[in-house]
């Protein structure tokens, strides 16, 4: 009996270690979107937290090679964010008329880690005409056709004020893939922040249920980016939950918040 009780605990411990393994070649190769695959991280059960990961660049490298179905071409990034999530909702009609309320954005909480307490996150926001157009009503759901791109501007407590483009990626009522991107600089105090096409985030909603749904997002910001915006895990965190919470349609200063 002793050998079999040896036999158990070296099988134990052989499993402790392929579960590491596994677990070091996920971080190794980095986030993995929902592109007909399992997603890494993998999305937590309906109702609980939002799985959250900031990616460490000391890991992966400057040189991150983003999954091929993304369509993001320039490697690396100085920020990394995942957010994996189950939520409550019905049809993609309400889903996809929320993405294209630009103007609802304004007004986002989100809990700062500086100040413990909840501060305004998008000061305003509104849709744009075109790259360089004039504000305009929001855009009705009608707009945001599969491949479309339509644009807006935001005021970002944290990043200051750019222009945006917005781009359809696939509609269906399965599935709502689209994707976020400066066309303009940000400043900070007159100083660069971040060049065009240097904050890029994509959104991944899918139907798993009649009222339920997966929600993915993964949101970089590029190796060209300042310095200053790397090392602020807390609150790369507490903003990708705001949006998560935004458009999942629940209150984004609810307690309690995802990184204090």
């Amino acid at each position: 009996m002793p050998g079999a009780r040896v036999g158990s605990v070296i099988k134990t411990i052989a499993l402790a270690a392929i579960s590491i393994l596994l677990c070091s070649s996920a971080e190794a190769l980095g986030p993995k979107p929902p592109c007909g695959g399992e997603s890494v991280p993998p999305y937590p059960d309906l109702d609980h937290s939002p799985a959250i990961q900031v990616w460490d660049r000391s890991t992966l490298a400057r040189d991150w090679t983003p999954p091929a179905c993304l369509g993001w071409t320039a490697p690396g990034f100085t920020t990394l964010v995942s957010t994996a999530a189950r939520f409550h909702a019905t049809g993609a009609e309400a889903l996809l008329q929320r993405i294209g309320d630009i103007s609802r954005l304004t007004g986002i909480r989100y809990w700062s880690t500086t100040h413990q307490s909840w501060r305004t996150l998008i000061v305003s926001a509104s849709a744009l005409a075109g790259p360089r157009g004039s504000v305009r009503p929001d855009f009705p759901a009608a707009d945001l056709t599969q491949g479309s791109i339509l644009y807006f501007q935001q005021s970002d407590s944290l990043s200051g004020k750019a222009a945006y483009q917005l781009r359809m990626v696939s509609v269906s009522a399965e599935r709502l893939i689209f994707e976020t991107e400066n066309i303009t600089g940000l400043h900070y105090m007159l100083m660069p922040l971040f060049p065009p096409h240097e904050l890029q985030a994509i959104y991944f909603l899918e139907r798993e249920s009649p009222g339920a749904w997966r929600y993915y997002s993964l949101a970089r910001t590029g190796k060209d980016a300042s310095g200053l915006a790397a090392g602020h895990d807390a609150s790369a965190i507490n903003r990708a939950v705001a949006f998560f919470r935004y458009f999942a349609g629940i209150p984004t200063d609810q307690e309690p918040p995802a990184a204090r």
